[in-house]
């Protein structure tokens, strides 16, 4: 079975070497790479253009930076086959990977995504990312992070798979959607990934699929004004969209309480004006966002919905 890889580009002519070459050594599983250049102007579409691949390589030019999820759905839109790779253009993945992704989600129905093993690019050793979890403090946690690489060898059941390196299966997508093209860039796989729990889907870990990652490449490091901005306003979009009423009054407290501690937080860092500016955003301009429709059918799915957000709230608050 083929896979279509699906990357956003913007200015990262320095990665894309490195990225297509780890991408040949598993052609024979790639029916086609998609490019999404965001408007970059350091050299990346001459380098595409003027290069030869052991794949079919479709390039899409946008004129402008328009996000991350708006990139990978037209990536998505225009997609050959079943199952899409969506994967950051600072990686470079292991030969095998892309192998061990199509064997697992294509091992049930019910699967939607399975996610790579990250490891961290500058330190092979150290664990970047084996999938999120989210919890009901509003909190997203990357599991894995900085254990070291031989641990979590075992496909394991995760709330989120990380866009920056996930297998997702199309025809799901078709059936809950793609993407909010509105959140831009940031918690959109969050928001993807329990659209998936309501409906009735799993989303695993691939300990065999290994994926190199530099991180922050595009947004130059781990917090900034546009990254904390943009986090703020989606976590409340999150919220907003997929959590029923009746949900929304039994977590208040403890969604108000997150909000609050990671107020505190970004105040000691210097980022409590911009944090606050993105809640304000996020609920002033909810409006936009279309909520995911209840249906009495998923009832059971919400149930254990919040019951996994209890269980990754007990966790973290055991730490």
């Amino acid at each position: 079975m083929k896979v279509s890889v699906v990357t956003p580009n913007y200015n990262g002519e320095k990665f894309l070497k490195t990225f297509l070459k780890s991408l040949n050594e598993d052609s024979q599983y790639i029916g086609e790479v998609i490019i999404v250049d965001n408007g970059s102007d350091d050299g990346s579409l001459d380098y595409l253009k003027n290069n030869s691949f052991s794949f079919p390589l479709v390039l899409i030019e946008n004129k402008e930076n328009i996000g991350f999820s708006p990139a990978v759905n037209q990536g998505i839109k225009i997609s050959q086959n079943n199952l899409i790779f969506s994967i950051n253009n600072d990686t470079e993945i292991k030969k095998g990977s892309i192998k061990s992704l199509v064997d697992l989600i294509n091992s049930s129905d019910d699967i939607f995504s399975v996610q790579a093993k990250m490891l961290q690019y500058n330190n092979k050793n150290l664990i970047d990312d084996v999938g999120d979890e989210y919890n009901l403090l509003g909190w997203t946690k990357k599991i894995g992070e900085n254990h070291h690489s031989n641990e979590y060898n075992k496909v394991k059941r995760i709330f989120s798979s990380c866009a920056g390196a996930a297998m997702y299966n199309k025809s799901i997508l078709d059936e809950i959607g793609l993407f909010d093209d509105n959140f831009f860039a940031y918690m959109e796989d969050v928001d993807l990934a329990i659209r998936s729990h309501i409906n009735g889907y799993r989303n695993l870990s691939c300990p065999d699929a290994i994926v190199y990652h530099i991180g922050s490449a595009t947004s130059g490091s781990r917090y900034n004004e546009f990254k904390v901005k943009l986090a703020a306003r989606n976590n409340v979009w999150v919220i907003y969209k997929n959590l029923p009423v009746p949900l929304k009054i039994v977590n208040f407290i403890f969604i108000f309480l997150g909000f609050l501690i990671k107020y505190l937080f970004f105040y000691k860092k210097g980022f409590g004006s911009t944090y606050l500016s993105g809640i304000r955003e996020g609920l002033s301009a909810k409006s936009k966002i279309s909520k995911v429709k209840f249906e009495s059918k998923n009832t059971k799915n919400y149930f254990k919905l919040e019951f996994r957000l209890i269980i990754n709230t007990i966790k973290f608050l055991k730490r």
